[in-house]
């Protein structure tokens, strides 16, 4: 590595985060153990205070572009369709700064002509303010417009992170897919299971003993081979007496379709 990169990379002391919400808000309190977090900047101003307040007494706050605060590098953490929003409103001053988004679908194409420096710095996990999680354990996926870029990406995510990887857009992109499924699909499911137990006040702590085990299973086995139950058995008697006690039309469907899923799965 050449003299350069590396004083560029010892440069990176200051950090702004553009968002208050739940990825900002974990990245912000992992990165304050290694870097100045100098603000918060967020459309909701008491968001903004709120974690400010958690950082340090002299976290800056704002719930305007216009009123960035000077730093090394900007990490912008939004709704992905705000993200061309915020990098336009960007002060001039501002922009030859390390910018980069937390986005898993948000191309690297969308800081062209915005700014100089720039990348993705993509953690996989899912993220509540409310739920602690060991920030060493997540994978975090970096994209730099540079290879030295990439470079100043590592390193920043190196201090919170042991998992560190490069991916481009489009395999950020395959992996956040596959995110949806792993995770927000499944918890959606988690959510019918729990309206489904709740009928007949059954608590869903039930199904604890079970999900524990699922998850297990799969790092042992692949998915395929982990997979149980009357789909996979191809046990269609049962499929269809669950099918006529399900009332609710949308729950019905889903459990059709993940059952004929997992059955076409098996065949191939």
């Amino acid at each position: 590595m050449g003299e350069d990169s590396h004083s560029k990379m010892e440069s990176i002391r200051r950090i702004a985060i553009i968002g208050a919400g739940n990825v900002a808000t974990h990245l912000a309190r992992a990165l304050a153990k290694h870097y100045e977090i100098v603000q918060i900047a967020s459309r909701h101003l008491d968001n903004a205070r709120q974690l400010a307040a958690t950082i340090n007494p002299q976290c800056q706050y704002t719930d305007s572009i216009s009123e960035l605060a000077q730093a090394d590098a900007y990490l912008i953490s939004v709704n992905d369709d705000a993200i061309a929003k915020v990098l336009q409103e960007v002060p001039a001053e501002h922009r030859k700064a390390l910018w980069m988004h937390t986005s898993g679908s948000v191309d690297i194409s969308v800081f062209q002509g915005l700014v100089s420096r720039y990348g993705v710095f993509y953690p996989l996990q899912t993220f509540s303010k409310s739920v602690a999680l060991d920030m060493k354990e997540v994978p975090i996926f970096t994209e730099g417009v540079t290879s030295e870029i990439e470079a100043e990406m590592n390193a920043i995510a190196s201090a919170i992170s042991d998992h560190v990887y490069h991916a481009d857009s489009e395999i950020r992109r395959t992996i956040h897919i596959s995110a949806v499924y792993a995770c927000n699909f499944v918890n959606h499911l988690f959510s019918i299971a729990d309206r489904t137990l709740s009928r007949h006040n059954i608590p869903f702590e039930v199904l604890l003993p079970l999900i524990k085990e699922t998850v297990r299973k799969v790092t042992k086995v692949s998915p395929t081979d982990a997979q149980t139950g009357p789909a996979a058995r191809g046990d269609k008697g049962i499929i269809d007496k669950h099918l006529s006690v399900i009332d609710n039309e949308t729950d019905r469907a889903i459990y059709k379709l993940l059952s004929e899923s997992i059955m076409q799965n098996n065949k191939q």
